[in-house]
């Protein structure tokens, strides 16, 4: 079907926005909107161009017949910045306190709109890395995963406390809860991952990380690798040793007064790697 340059323009960027870090070769879109090839490259300059003004990522183009472009969705530090500072006001109120200083986070997680704006940060940070699946632990990470999966375009695996028949078969491991200290079991369907996938694990809460380390250890079973660690809250624990050393945090929980009622809370590590991913980006 052969489009005006305008509505090929649109439709393009849509599609790319929707296909995130998959290979799209020249020819697809040449027989997809009727025009040369020549057209397209022209096509895809603007966008790309359209898209590191707007901070919404860029366009990696790969060459050679096998090549084509792939849209990488990225935040600038601007953004990030911003969108952490919101979530930290957040976090801040005391109206999230919760018995044993525990925080309200199910309202977060079930925003679309911050989950959508996490996940792009995520798939930022981890832009530069071969990711295969995202992994998480039931039920609260959940909303994480997916939206870190949806712009890494990459699908999810939910380990669970126990194994469920509709899954069949499953790898189950005993771990040390880090902040309970307590023997639990964790278990994910044989099915799940392949030897050798490279897996994104996220979480939304960290404190010892008894249970980030109970997935690492799970895809060891599965004989998969750790492509990166992602959580949303960290939490600083006293006296606690911290089981898992290289993970990104969005935001750090630093210390909660029950008897003042205030949250201390400030960003995490994520900018350090977000400079690292742009560092590298330049220099090639």
């Amino acid at each position: 079907m052969k489009m005006k340059r305008s509505s090929r323009l649109v439709d393009m960027t849509r599609f790319l926005l929707e296909h995130p870090h998959r290979l799209v070769s020249l020819t697809y879109f040449s027989e997809r909107y009727g025009a040369a090839k020549s057209s397209i490259s022209e096509d895809l300059v603007i966008i790309k161009e359209n898209f590191e003004q707007q901070g919404v990522g860029s366009l990696l183009t790969v060459p050679g017949a096998a090549g084509g472009v792939k849209y990488m969705p990225l935040i600038s530090e601007e953004e990030a910045d911003r969108v952490v500072g919101e979530l930290c006001e957040f976090l801040e109120s005391p109206d999230r306190l919760l018995p044993g200083g525990y925080l309200y986070l199910t309202d977060i997680l079930g925003n679309p709109e911050i989950m959508n704006q996490v996940g792009r940060l995520f798939a930022s940070v981890f832009a530069d890395r071969k990711i295969d699946v995202v992994m998480t632990v039931a039920t609260k990470g959940i909303p994480l995963a997916y939206a870190a999966a949806s712009h890494l375009n990459v699908p999810v695996v939910i380990v669970r406390r126990d194994s469920k028949v509709t899954e069949g078969s499953t790898v189950s491991i005993n771990y040390v809860s880090g902040s309970s200290k307590r023997i639990q079991t964790m278990a994910l369907a044989r099915r799940s991952l392949k030897p050798g996938a490279n897996v994104l694990i996220v979480d939304d809460f960290m404190k010892a990380g008894g249970t980030i380390q109970g997935m690492v250890n799970l895809l060891e079973e599965f004989q998969a690798d750790v492509a990166g660690i992602g959580v949303l809250v960290e939490a600083e624990g006293e006296g606690e040793e911290r089981l898992v050393e290289e993970y990104v945090s969005m935001m750090n929980l630093g210390g909660v007064d029950m008897k003042q009622r205030t949250i201390q809370v400030a960003p995490g590590n994520y900018k350090k790697f977000l400079t690292r991913l742009t560092e590298g980006m330049e220099s090639e």
